[in-house]
C-alpha cells in the first residue's frame, strides 16, 4: 500500500492487484493517486514473480474520473514528473499551466501505462466515467460486472472528449460520436457487444473470474506476452491512434482556453455535482 493509502498493491499468485483506494470519492483521480498508481505499476513490472497486473477500484465504483471537486484535489501541487520531459505546471498560468499538467498526469501517464510490458486487466464495477474510461482503456483486457456503466460526458463542458482520446478505436467511429454527442451512459452489455469489454460477469463473480483469466495468461511465456502486446499496440499506432490522439489533445486544450476566455473558467462552470446531475441514468 502507498504511504497515504491511495493505492493498494497486493499479490495473488502470479498476479499483482493494483487497487485505487478513494472509495468515498468514487475513486476520483487526483495527482497523488495518479503517481501512486504509477509507483504501484512500476513495482509490479520490476517484480519478477508477477506475470499479470489487474487494475481495480475499491468500493462500489471503479472510478468516476478525474478529481474536479473533492477535498483532495491537488491541481496546484508539484510532483516529480515521470511521463513526459516538460516543465512543472505549478507557477504557470493559462494554457501553459493546463497543457503542462494534463500532458503529464493524464495523456502522458496513460500512454506510459499502456506500454507496460506485462499484460494488464481492468476489473470494472459500477461507474467508469471520463478519466475512469482512460484507465480501463489503457489495459489490455476489460472484465466488467453486470452493474458497470460507462460514459464520457465532458462535451457538456464544450471539450471534445477526455485527454486519452481512444474512443474511435475502442468504440468505433459511429458509437464514439453517439457517446460523445449525447454524453449518455452505456452499460456493460453494450460495451461487450461493440468489443470494448472482453467479458461481462455477475458482480459477485467479478474478482474470481478476473483472477482466473489472469492466472491463465500467467501460464504463457513472459517474453512472448510482452512481444505480443507490443505488436498489437504498434498495429493500433500504425492505424493512426497515437497521432490522432495528439491532434485531439490539441483540440481539448483549445476548448479549455476558449472556456477560460469566454466564461472565465476552463471547465465552463461545471463541477462534479453539476456533471452528475446532468448525466443520463
Amino acid at each position: 500500500m502507498t504511504a497515504d493509502g491511495l493505492v493498494r498493491l497486493e499479490r495473488q499468485g502470479a498476479t499483482a492487484v493494483v487497487t485505487m483506494n478513494r472509495p468515498r470519492y468514487r475513486n476520483a483521480q487526483n495527482s497523488a493517486m495518479t503517481y501512486a498508481l504509477d509507483s504501484a505499476f512500476a513495482a509490479a513490472v520490476n517484480d519478477d514473480s508477477v506475470a499479470v497486473i489487474v487494475l481495480a477500484g475499491a468500493g462500489e465504483h471503479f472510478s468516476a474520473g478525474h478529481d474536479i471537486g473533492s477535498p483532495g484535489r491537488d491541481v496546484e501541487k508539484s510532483f516529480e514528473r515521470r511521463a513526459v520531459l516538460w516543465w512543472d505546471h505549478v507557477g504557470r498560468s493559462g494554457a501553459d499551466q493546463r497543457y503542462a499538467r494534463e500532458m503529464e498526469v493524464y495523456l502522458g501517464m496513460c500512454r506510459r501505462w499502456r506500454e507496460l510490458p506485462k499484460p494488464t486487466i481492468a476489473m470494472v464495477q459500477g461507474a467508469c466515467l471520463a478519466g475512469g474510461l482512460m484507465l480501463a482503456w489503457v489495459c489490455d483486457l476489460i472484465i466488467a460486472a453486470e452493474d458497470a456503466y460507462f460514459a464520457d460526458p465532458v462535451v457538456r463542458m464544450g471539450i471534445p472528449g477526455v485527454e486519452y482520446f481512444a474512443h474511435p478505436w475502442t468504440l468505433g467511429p459511429r458509437l464514439a460520436k453517439e457517446i460523445l454527442f449525447t454524453g449518455d451512459r452505456f452499460d456493460a452489455r453494450r460495451a461487450y457487444e461493440v468489443g470494448m469489454v472482453n467479458r461481462v460477469v455477475p458482480r459477485a463473480e467479478l474478482h474470481s473470474h478476473t483472477l482466473g483469466i489472469a492466472q491463465r495468461i500467467a501460464e504463457m511465456p513472459r517474453f512472448g506476452l510482452a512481444l505480443t502486446k507490443r505488436a498489437v499496440n504498434q498495429a493500433e499506432d500504425l492505424m493512426g491512434m497515437r497521432s490522432a490522439m495528439d491532434a485531439a489533445f490539441g483540440l481539448h486544450h483549445l476548448a479549455h482556453a476558449h472556456n477560460a476566455e469566454v466564461a472565465g473558467d476552463p471547465l465552463a462552470g461545471m463541477d462534479a455535482a453539476s456533471m452528475k446531475a446532468r448525466s443520463s441514468s
